[in-house]
C-alpha cells in the first residue's frame, strides 16, 4: 500500500504498511500526547511535582517501541512516554509513580521514569544519564550468551552523547558486537544548551564511524519512516547482531522540564518544528487518504479521555504512603537466603592468591552462567594470574577481556544481572574503580531499593600498600562503599576465609566490593579445604582472646597486630577480623569491648571519615559505661599513599601501632 497523496508538511511512505498498523501508530502517538497535556494540567494545579515533556518526540518513541518485539528490552528516558504506554503499562500504576503513591513502580521512592519493569522489560534511567547506555549492553550480552536473537534498544539523549559512559558504551558494543540500538533523540537542546555547543560534528551518527558502527539518521517526526526503518533494523541484527547507532533529528517543543521554559529558543525555530508535529501531520495524512475521518478521530480522543480519568481517579483515591522505617530497610538488599557448605575434603596449604582462584573457578564451575570480565583477565590470566587457565576451561563468552572502560564494564554486569546472569568484574586495581564510581554508588547500589530490581555483581578490588605501587595502585578504598547504603563490603585477610567469602558473594544475589590485599597475595599462606565451600557474612573472626584490650581489624592490618602481640607476649588482647565490613558484625565487638573495658581499632586507610571511625562511634554509643579509656583509632597518615619505601613505609601504621596500644593500656 503506497499513498503519495499529502499536503502536509512530513512525507510518509506507507508501503508494506496496512490500515490497521498505520491506526495503531496513530493511536500510539495520541496517547502520550493525550497524557501529557493532562499532566501539564495537573503540574499548573500542583498535583504532580515535575515533568520532563516529550511532546513533539512522540513518534520516536513509539515508532520504536512498535518495531521492537514484546520479550525485548528498551531502556527508555525522560521522553518516551509513549514507550511505556505503547508497552501497555496501566495508566494508574503510571499516574501512582508521578505521585509517588506505593503502586507505582518504586513505592515512592523514586519519581517520574526513574524505575523499570520486569514484566514490560522497560529498564527506566537514573539522573545520570549515561549508566543505561552500558546497561544496555549487558542486556544484550545476555542475549547473544543465550542465542535468544534478541535487540536491546536504548535511548539518550544529544546531550548524553557527550558523557564518557555513551563513549565507552558503544566501544563496548562494538568490539563484542552486541545486538544493541543506541536510539539518540537529537532535539536541539540539552536544557538550555543548543547542539552547537555540545558537539563539533555535523550529525552525532557520524561518530560510528569511529567505533565501526553502522549509523543511521532518521526523521524523528516522521513516524513512518521510524517504524519502516527500526523494524528492518532490529529484524536485521536479530539476523546478525551488531550494534547500531540511530540519530533521530526531532525537537523538544517544551523546556528540559516545565520550570525551565522555552524563552531561549528562538521563535522562528519553534515555529518550524511546530509545523513539523509529527501528531498532528500524520493526523491530517489519514484523513486526507480515507484511513481517518472526524467520527473515528473523536471515538479514539474520547476513549483515551475515558481511560485517562478512569485511572487518574484510581491512582488519586490511593492513600498517601504509609512510612515503614522496617520495610524501607529491608528492601535496601535483596533478601539473600545463605546456605552454609562445609567441606569435608583434605586441606592444602596454599597462597592467598590460590585461595581467590580456586574459589573463582569452583564458582565457575557450581554457577554455568557465570561470567568473569576484567582487562587482561582472559589468555593473560590477569595481571595476578588468577584467572590463568580459565579461558581454556570456561571459553571466551565466560572468561571475557574488556576494553579499558570500568564505567561501562560494571553497567554490562548490571544489565547481565537484569537477565538473570551472575557477574564477577575485575578491576585490575582497586584504585581503578574511580572510573566507575557513578554505576556502583548509583546504579548497582540504589536499584533494588528504587524499584525490586537486584545488582547480582561482585567487584575485586586488588588493593592495599606495602608493594611500593605508589598513589594510584596502592590505595585501601573501602570507606568509599562502606557509606553508600545498597553494597556489601568483604576484606579478608586469610586465605580459608577470602576462599569462602568470596563463593558467599558470588552466591548473594547483591552487589559486593570484594577487597584483595595485593601484599597477602604471595605472603599468607594457610590450610584451606580443596573443596568449595561458603562463610557467613557479618561473622567476624576472634583471632586471640584476652581480658586487657580488644584490637579490632582487618585486611593486612590484622597481621600487623598479630605480629605486634607475638613480640609482646605479656599483652593480654582480643584480636578480631572483621572479616566484611558491611554488614558488620557489631555483636562481637561489643561483647569483647564490654569484657575487656578498652578498644583500639587498626586500619590500612587514612584516618579520618574511615570505618575505624564508625567503630569507634558504635563502640562509644553501646558500650561507653564499660570503658576504662577513650577508644584508640590508628590508621595511616592524611597523604596520598606514596612510592618510595621509606615513605611509605612512615605512611603506614604498622611501625606507631604497637606504642599506641601500650599507651592505651596503661591510660
Amino acid at each position: 500500500m503506497k499513498v503519495t497523496k499529502t499536503s502536509s508538511n512530513i512525507t510518509y511512505d506507507i508501503e508494506g504498511l496496512d490500515a490497521e498498523t498505520l491506526l495503531s501508530l496513530y493511536r500510539n502517538m495520541l496517547k502520550p500526547r493525550l497524557i501529557e497535556e493532562k499532566m501539564l494540567i495537573l503540574l499548573r494545579q500542583g498535583k504532580i511535582s515535575k515533568w520532563f515533556s516529550g511532546i513533539g518526540q512522540e513518534a520516536i518513541s513509539v515508532g520504536v517501541t512498535m518495531a521492537m518485539q514484546k520479550d525485548e528490552y528498551i531502556l527508555p528516558m525522560h521522553r518516551n512516554l509513549g514507550v511505556f504506554t505503547t508497552r501497555e503499562v496501566p495508566l494508574y500504576r503510571l499516574f501512582a509513580q508521578w505521585q509517588g503513591k506505593a503502586s507505582g513502580f518504586t513505592k515512592g521512592r523514586d519519581r517520574s521514569f526513574h524505575f523499570g519493569t520486569q514484566q514490560y522489560k522497560i529498564v527506566g534511567m537514573i539522573s545520570h544519564l549515561g549508566p543505561q547506555l552500558g546497561v544496555a549492553d549487558g542486556i544484550a550480552l545476555a542475549s547473544k550468551l543465550k542465542n535468544k536473537n534478541q535487540v536491546t534498544a536504548v535511548f539518550t539523549g544529544e546531550g548524553g552523547t557527550s558523557e564518557g559512559d555513551f563513549h565507552e558504551a558503544l566501544n563496548v558494543a562494538s568490539v563484542w558486537q552486541l545486538p544493541v540500538l543506541f536510539c539518540v533523540e537529537n532535539n536541539g537542546y540539552g536544557l538550555s544548551t543548543p547542539t552547537n555547543e555540545q558537539y563539533n560534528c555535523e550529525h552525532i551518527a557520524d561518530r560510528g564511524k569511529g567505533y565501526g558502527i553502522e549509523s543511521h539518521i532518521i526523521d524523528g517526526n516522521n513516524i513512518t519512516e521510524v517504524y519502516i526503518k527500526v523494524s528492518a533494523l532490529a529484524e536485521s541484527i536479530r539476523k546478525n547482531p551488531r550494534p547500531i547507532l540511530l540519530e533521530f533529528k526531532t525537537f523538544r517543543m517544551r523546556g528540559h522540564e516545565e520550570a525551565s521554559g522555552t524563552k531561549y529558543v528562538p521563535q522562528e525555530l519553534m515555529d518550524m518544528w511546530s509545523a513539523k508535529d509529527p501528531l498532528l501531520n500524520f493526523q491530517a495524512f489519514l484523513k486526507e487518504n480515507d484511513l481517518l475521518n472526524d467520527v473515528d478521530e473523536v471515538e479514539i480522543k474520547e476513549a483515551i479521555v475515558h481511560e485517562i480519568n478512569e485511572h487518574l481517579e484510581v491512582a488519586f483515591a490511593e492513600e498517601n504512603i504509609i512510612p515503614d522505617k522496617t520495610e524501607e530497610l529491608n528492601d535496601v538488599f535483596k533478601p539473600f537466603d545463605y546456605q552454609e557448605i562445609i567441606s569435608e575434603n583434605v586441606f592444602e596449604e596454599i597462597r592467598f592468591v590460590d585461595a581467590i582462584s580456586e574459589s573463582l573457578k569452583q564458582s565457575m564451575e557450581k554457577h554455568d552462567d557465570l561470567v568473569i570480565m576484567g582487562q587482561d583477565v582472559a589468555d593473560y590470566g590477569g595481571v595476578f594470574k588468577i584467572t590463568d587457565g580459565f579461558l581454556e576451561q570456561f571459553g571466551k563468552d565466560r572468561v571475557r577481556n574488556t576494553p579499558i572502560c570500568e564505567s561501562a564494564i560494571v553497567e554490562a554486569a548490571m544489565g547481565l544481572s537484569i537477565t538473570g546472569i551472575k557477574s564477577v568484574v575485575e578491576m585490575q586495581f582497586a584504585d581503578f574503580v574511580s572510573s566507575g564510581f557513578n554505576p556502583v554508588v548509583n546504579y548497582l547500589a540504589k536499584t533494588h531499593y528504587r524499584w525490586n530490581q537486584n545488582a547480582d555483581v561482585v567487584i575485586r578490588m586488588p588493593c592495599g600498600g606495602g608493594v611500593a605501587a605508589g598513589p594510584f595502585h596502592s590505595q585501601t578504598n573501602e570507606a568509599w562503599f562502606t557509606k553508600t547504603p545498597g553494597l556489601k563490603v568483604v576484606y579478608p585477610a586469610f586465605p580459608y576465609d577470602a576462599k569462602g567469602l568470596l563463593a558467599t558473594a558470588i552466591n548473594d544475589p547483591n552487589p559486593v566490593l570484594f577487597f584483595e590485599h595485593k601484599g597477602l597475595y604471595r605472603s599468607i599462606r594457610q590450610d584451606v579445604p580443596k573443596d568449595y565451600y561458603t562463610l557467613h557474612f557479618g561473622k567476624a573472626s576472634m583471632l586471640k582472646n584476652g581480658e586487657d584490650i580488644t584490637i579490632i581489624s582487618y585486611g593486612a592490618a590484622v597481621h600487623w597486630a598479630l605480629e605486634t602481640l607475638k613480640n609482646n607476649p605479656d599483652i593480654s588482647a582480643d584480636i578480631i577480623d572483621l572479616r566484611t565490613l558491611q554488614p558488620l558484625d557489631t555483636e562481637t565487638i561489643y561483647a569483647s569491648v564490654k569484657k575487656t573495658g578498652k578498644a583500639i581499632i587498626l586500619q590500612e586507610d587514612s584516618l579520618f571519615g574511615g570505618i575505624a571511625s564508625d567503630i569507634s562511634a558504635l563502640i562509644m554509643e553501646h558500650c561507653f559505661k564499660y570503658l576504662d579509656a577513650p577508644v584508640k583509632r590508628v590508621a595511616s597518615m592524611e597523604t596520598p599513599i606514596p612510592f618510595a619505601s621509606q615513605l611509605e613505609q612512615q605512611y603506614l601504621p604498622k611501625n606507631e601501632f604497637e606504642a599506641e596500644l601500650k599507651a592505651l593500656l596503661a591510660y
